[in-house]
């Protein structure tokens, strides 16, 4: 049934239109990483994240391989890409990548990233009669992306908290561009979103209901490498490589916000004001994929699947290799 749902949702985006790789020339942070091995990773990012925190920290500078970005809107499409070969690696909050999991995309959690989860949040228009969680029984509430995003995760947990069932509210998914042009025009009143949109919502008329900080959400993301990357060697070890130079670029962001700030501007266009926002919520480092991780994240996975989101359920721990990073 899951792997039908990627299929579908595939075709419905249109994954040629999705998908952007870019190489090594150009402004791409992928040109100080022309090393001379003939080795290539594609790496899976989402709103040009992991492209900015390199570029800006300078991370692949010195590299032996060389790296090209497969950029995309949302976690959705970037899994259905890595299934279909057109990229190396994953890039998610822990929702997404347990909902790719489910639905048989071949690839496992080799790294695990780490945030106090105010990036994800539930933003209502400002005049909206919504004042607490328990406020949204009845309500329709816009979830960004698709079914299984953080969002989902945030708005499920703090219903439970709160005495709510899932099925208290209206769930509706809109990918996060067209969720923020309805909620900026006033037609949506709740949405659950995360990152640069939450941002832009809060900033266009919205205000916070709740966010993901106090373990309301894990704080946990993944960087993920399809079965066919990891079974290649050269690849292998370029990945090795790559994720220490991230973790690099994360310490980076923390002790350079303002210049990571600056980079976000640069390279996404975003408002100044925004960009602070967004440089203050990164993940902040790069951690093995270790069984207290996999136990966190099998909470994430056991929630969702009591509620229908996540069916079959995972097993988060077989999920993961941890001979990446070492």
């Amino acid at each position: 049934m899951k792997r039908t749902i990627f299929r579908t949702l595939a075709a419905a985006l249109g994954l040629s239109a999705l998908l952007t790789v870019t190489g090594c020339g150009g402004d791409s942070a992928a040109d100080t990483a022309g090393g001379s091995s003939d080795v290539t990773l594609t790496i899976g990012d989402q709103a040009k994240t992991l492209q900015t925190i390199l570029a800006g920290s300078g991370a692949l500078k010195g590299a032996d391989y060389k790296v090209k970005w497969a950029e995309f809107e949302g976690a959705a499409p970037l899994f259905q890409a890595v299934q279909a070969g057109a990229a190396d690696t994953t890039y998610s909050a822990d929702l997404p990548a347990l909902q790719a999991l489910s639905g048989g995309v071949k690839f496992k959690n080799v790294a695990a990233l780490k945030n106090d989860g105010h990036h994800t949040g539930i933003v209502v228009r400002k005049n909206s009669d919504v004042k607490s969680v328990k406020d949204l029984k009845g309500k329709k509430v816009v979830v960004s992306s698709a079914k299984g995003s953080i969002a989902e995760y945030l708005l499920a947990n703090v219903l439970q908290q709160n005495g709510l069932k899932y099925s208290d509210v209206k769930v509706q998914y809109l990918l996060p561009t067209d969720a923020q042009a309805a909620f900026s025009s006033g037609k949506i009143e709740v949405w659950a979103t995360f990152g640069v949109y939450q941002a832009v919502g809060l900033q266009q008329g919205g205000r916070l209901l709740v966010d993901g900080a106090d373990g309301r959400i894990s704080g946990y993301g993944f960087i993920g490498a399809s079965e066919k990357t990891l079974a290649d060697k050269a690849k292998k070890a370029a990945l090795g490589d790559f994720l220490k130079r991230l973790g690099t670029a994360l310490k980076w962001t923390s002790t350079h916000q303002d210049a990571y700030a600056d980079a976000i501007v640069e390279r996404n266009g975003a408002d100044p004001a925004i960009a602070k926002t967004l440089a203050s919520a990164a993940y902040s480092k790069v951690l093995p994929v270790t069984p207290e991780v996999n136990g966190t994240v099998q909470d994430v996975a056991d929630l969702m699947h009591g509620i229908g989101v996540l069916d079959p359920n995972v097993d988060v721990a077989k999920s993961a290799d941890a001979s990446v990073l070492k």
